[in-house]
């Protein structure tokens, strides 16, 4: 078994006459939280876009053992792998129980006991279940969408900055589940993230985009204030 969870290998995209993406190398560890960091405009969302199937790429992706370079986006989904984008998406005119049963149809037992279990991580959702996605604060639409993503189990889960536009108190929450889901049932993580402080709370590897390129990766203790200053102050 692949002690990898994700590998990306000479990955290129372009949009349009663009270049957004410049042969990127890039390694997810298996069982790791791993931070994709950069400037805006820098190709992350891009990159995770990618890896999902949703945009055209050059190069090799290998999950696991599997090569799924050119996998359509639910094959890959259904393979393992669990997507919450930018900005969130969940859908507002439906309720609560309505968006979670879209998770659920994922499954291929349909099975809706999963749902205890993202209960249990956002009791909030258990409370809410005939309330309108859309009536929801950022933060419960933000456990929403990323309780839809664990639904059907996921063993590598990529967030596109979520702690976005949240209070402070549902930060702090979303950073205790993922820590907790990472260290008592190896769940995979790669997120963008630009804050900081979350970043080296929660992640145990950092990797740095720069008009495309990866410039800098490690662990997150080698995230230091020089790395910061050259690549990700404004």
């Amino acid at each position: 078994m692949s002690e990898t969870s994700l590998q990306l290998r000479g990955l290129n995209q372009f949009y349009g006459g663009s270049h957004i993406l410049w042969d990127v190398d890039m390694t997810v560890p298996k069982g790791a939280i791993t931070c994709l960091m950069g400037r805006n405009g820098m190709g992350k969302t891009t990159l995770l876009k990618c890896v999902m199937g949703l945009l055209p790429a050059s190069g090799a992706i290998h999950f696991g053992d599997a090569d799924i370079t050119r996998m359509a986006a639910d094959r890959r989904a259904a393979m393992g792998i669990g997507y919450v984008p930018q900005g969130r998406e969940i859908f507002p005119q439906l309720t609560v129980a309505e968006n979670l049963q879209l998770g659920v149809n994922v499954r291929r037992d349909r099975s809706a006991d999963a749902l205890e279990r993202i209960f249990a991580l956002f009791p909030v959702l258990k409370s809410m279940l005939k309330r309108r996605g859309g009536d929801l604060s950022g933060g419960q639409q933000q456990q929403l969408a990323i309780g839809r993503a664990l639904v059907f189990e996921p063993s590598l889960l990529i967030l596109d900055e979520p702690c976005e536009g949240i209070q402070p108190n549902i930060v702090a929450e979303i950073g205790d589940t993922l820590i907790k889901l990472n260290r008592e049932e190896g769940l995979s993580v790669l997120l963008v993230e630009q804050k900081l402080p979350f970043a080296r709370r929660v992640a145990d590897a950092f990797r740095i985009l720069e008009k495309g390129r990866l410039v800098a990766e490690g662990g997150i203790d080698g995230l230091t204030d020089d790395i910061v200053r050259k690549h990700l102050s404004v």
